[in-house]
């Protein structure tokens, strides 16, 4: 707010008066100002300080401060000379929008004492907004037929000023169609409107281009414009045309639905919605026209809709209307006349009338397997109908009558081979294109029992644990039937024999169904020799057939049997060892031997000897060879030594667990001179120890070399063995020949040529070498690989000789 006074200082001091007569100095007057919007920064306001009655020297010592909710940077306080002034861009439309008054609140702040004023300054309104619509263009779309004074109402212009600066006045640019007229509404504005003064013509004038302006009151006025399209509708004056009246068509009968009979098309002479067509048919058209023919209305495209039949009807005239979419829609018409061509559209028909099911696989060459008839619908040449069969069946057909034909047997029937015929009998007419229909007849081949139960192989080789429990399974025979229900129902027994002095039947037994073969009672590896037999497999048909298959029993040595101790000489009962021995023999003398054997083979049989500590923990000057059984001194005797010594010699055997047996040798230290002369000799005939030794060591090479080349031969069949031989489950793989040693008495236990796979009745195949027993020279043939059978759930360990350890095994028992 300026103040202008061009009075004297008497004048001015009145005026001065009556300003600060209004002003409230207790903290509750107001202040007034004013202030154009968009003014610049630094404009003046009004004397603030001065206004309010404050001294000026009061403003910085009384924290002169203003404040203002959001409003504060608008206007800023000099508090050097106290003036309000324009600190930053005030636009009056952010502030107020549209509002008539335009005002904000400030609050001016001094302490020492407290005081608070309030300022009010009101922005007043300056025509810095021109008109402004909406959008750039305007589009008007008028019908042609529209009739003159009609009104069309358009979107005026809007001004972000208030008052005089947004009063609008709007102008049409010249034109001989249209002229403006301008609504004033109450307290809403003005709406311009455009009146039509001439009728239109859209062949004449399809558009018109026109530019409304708008200017506001303000000064200087401001002024905004927008282009006015008026688009001229054309009015529905012309009915579609169809090029011809009437259509002819020919299509053969059988087309397929959806087959295009005729592409309609009419034309319009309008435009938009008045050109815009629908086709359809006439309501003169009869339901079963409209069941066999569809019209697309979009595009008057008339297809098959259902089956076209040149029996039922040769021709079909269908009547069309095309309608524009004008109001009111005009019409056009025309007629179809549709043709139907015969062609050969019936195939044949073919009926099984009766059949002989199902035909036995032994049944003769000829039979007669089933009766067929056929017929054709068509007449002539298109109903005179051929019959074939596929080929590659062992059928045939032969003509009986006129259309009918009879199903024969062509050739020998194996149900094995195939079991049921799916057998297609085509009919073909004589027809150009020919037509053709088939007939399924399904064949099914009764079995005939003409197969025996074949077993996988003709022998199999079952290994046994002496001392199984009675009862327990020991194998499962298998054999299979290729024939079918009864006659591959297969059964299972033994082939009765005697076994020594007792039947078969008292040692093994075989499940009639499933084919297990159990052992029913404990073997006895050092009594029973290989147990062979035959399990016979028979089918449930009549004549029941049958096969048998060969089993040999193994039993494998368990450790059952304790070492028996032998005295010198004859064979007899075990007991105390006496001898008499000079204490003048050197250190490596052999002064007695215990003899034992073993009942047992292999593993099981392998004697060991050691020699049990003296009571009291006394040294003994003798010793024992481990595999020997030699007693030797182990110093030279002297006459501290007691005059007689009682030895007690451990016999143990490498079974699982180990039996044992125990020795007594009492010797007797005398003098030289009463030895007697048998002992002399005897003691003549024993080797020097050194001799002995070199012995010994020529042997232990001889034997080293002899049991690789064993064991690398050995390694190479089985690798050769494993691969050429795939496994067969439950069943044994023949193999090159092998000879088993096994005895404790010296002699030979068995000699199988023949290798075989065993498999256990659960778990995994366990592999292990048959060893000879101590004292046996060794097996020229020493490879024969074994796979034991578990037996039941409980599986004893049994130390084997393995490849890893052979050799030293064999050291071993060169050394015996």
């Amino acid at each position: 707010m300026v103040f202008s006074w061009r009075g004297g200082p008497g004048s001015r001091r009145l005026l001065l008066s009556l300003l600060l007569l209004a002003v409230w100095k207790v903290g509750s007057g107001q202040v007034h100002y004013s202030v154009s919007e968009e003014a610049k920064h630094g404009t003046f306001v009004g004397r603030i300080a001065q206004d309010l009655g404050l001294e000026l020297a009061e403003l910085v010592p009384r924290l002169f401060r203003v404040a203002s909710k959001g409003r504060g940077d608008l206007l800023e306080v000099n508090l050097q000379n106290g003036i309000l002034f324009v600190n930053s861009r005030i636009d009056r439309e952010e502030l107020c929008g549209r509002s008539p008054e335009c005002s904000f609140h400030l609050e001016v702040i001094v302490d020492r004492p407290l005081q608070v004023f309030h300022v009010e300054v009101e922005v007043k309104d300056v025509n810095d907004n021109p008109p402004v619509f909406s959008v750039s263009e305007q589009k008007l779309s008028i019908p042609e037929s529209r009739l003159l004074d009609s009104r069309f109402p358009l979107e005026g212009a809007s001004d972000a000023d208030v008052g005089e600066n947004a009063m609008l006045t709007y102008r049409l640019s010249p034109n001989e169609f249209f002229v403006l007229d301008v609504i004033n509404k109450k307290d809403k504005g003005k709406f311009p409107v455009l009146v039509l003064r001439k009728l239109l013509d859209r062949e004449e004038n399809p558009q018109l281009q026109l530019l409304l302006t708008a200017t506001d009151g303000g000064k200087p006025e401001l002024m905004g414009s927008v282009s006015l399209l008026i688009l001229v509708l054309d009015a529905n004056d012309n009915a579609p045309i169809f090029d011809r009246s009437l259509y002819e068509v020919k299509m053969y009968e059988n087309s397929a639905n959806q087959t295009l009979v005729i592409w309609l098309n009419a034309s319009d002479a309008d435009e938009g919605l008045n050109k815009e067509m629908m086709y359809s048919f006439s309501s003169l058209v009869s339901p079963s026209i409209r069941r066999k023919f569809l019209m697309n209305e979009r595009t008057g495209e008339i297809r098959v809709n259902d089956a076209i039949d040149f029996e039922d009807s040769n021709t079909y005239e269908i009547h069309v209307d095309v309608t524009d979419k004008g109001i009111p829609p005009m019409v056009g018409h025309c007629t179809v006349l549709v043709e139907i061509l015969d062609e050969n559209d019936n195939s044949p028909e073919v009926a099984v009338t009766s059949l002989t099911l199902p035909v036995r696989e032994d049944a003769q060459v000829g039979t007669v397997i089933a009766l067929i008839s056929v017929s054709d619908r068509d007449s002539g040449t298109n109903g005179q109908v051929t019959c074939s069969l596929t080929p590659h069946v062992p059928f045939k057909l032969v003509s009986t009558f006129k259309n009918y034909y009879s199903l024969l047997l062509d050739s020998a029937l194996d149900r094995e081979s195939v079991a049921n015929y799916e057998v297609e009998v085509i009919a073909r007419d004589g027809g150009s294109p020919s037509l053709s229909a088939t007939a399924s007849v399904s064949v099914e081949v009764a079995d005939v029992n003409d197969n025996a139960p074949a077993f996988a192989q003709p022998e199999y080789m079952v290994f046994v644990k002496e001392n199984n429990p009675p009862g327990c399974h020991i194998f499962t025979v298998s054999a299979r039937d290729a024939d079918a229900q009864e006659n591959a129902r297969v059964s299972y027994s033994l082939v009765e024999r005697r076994v020594g002095e007792r039947a078969l039947s008292s040692y093994v037994s075989v499940h009639a169904e499933s084919g297990k073969v159990y052992a029913l009672q404990p073997l006895d590896h050092e009594e029973l020799e290989p147990l062979q037999f035959q399990v016979s497999a028979r089918d449930a048909g009549v004549p029941p057939l049958g096969s048998n298959v060969t089993l040999q029993v193994f039993v494998l040595d368990e450790n059952d049997n304790a070492p028996a101790l032998l005295p010198p000489g004859a064979g007899g009962g075990g007991g105390a060892v006496s001898e008499l021995v000079a204490r003048s023999v050197g250190a490596g003398h052999v002064v007695a031997k215990v003899r034992a054997v073993d009942a047992d083979s292999g593993y099981n049989a392998w004697l060991s000897y050691e020699l049990l500590p003296a009571a009291g923990g006394v040294r003994s000057p003798f010793r024992v060879g481990l595999y020997t059984g030699e007693i030797s001194t182990t110093r030279a005797l002297d006459e501290a030594d007691l005059p007689r010594q009682r030895l007690l010699v451990l016999v143990k055997d490498h079974g699982e667990p180990a039996l044992t047996a125990t020795a007594t040798v009492l010797l007797s230290l005398v003098e030289s001179g009463q030895v007697p002369k048998a002992s002399s000799r005897a003691s003549k005939g024993t080797t020097d120890p050194e001799v002995t030794l070199v012995d010994v060591n020529v042997y232990l090479i001889v034997a080293i070399c002899a049991v690789s080349s064993l064991l690398v031969l050995t390694l190479l069949l089985y690798t050769a063995l494993r691969c050429s031989a795939p496994p067969t489950e439950g069943a044994c793989v023949p193999g090159k020949p092998r000879l088993v040693c096994s005895s404790a008495m010296e002699s030979w236990s068995y000699s199988q040529q023949r290798r075989q796979k065993v498999c256990s009745g659960e778990g995994p195949p366990k592999t292990d070498l048959m060893a000879f027993s101590p004292s046996l020279p060794p097996c020229s043939v020493l490879d024969a690989k074994v796979e034991e059978q578990s037996i039941g759930g409980d599986q004893s360990r049994k130390e084997r000789i393995t490849e890893e350890n052979y050799d030293d095994f064999r050291t071993r028992k060169t050394l015996q």
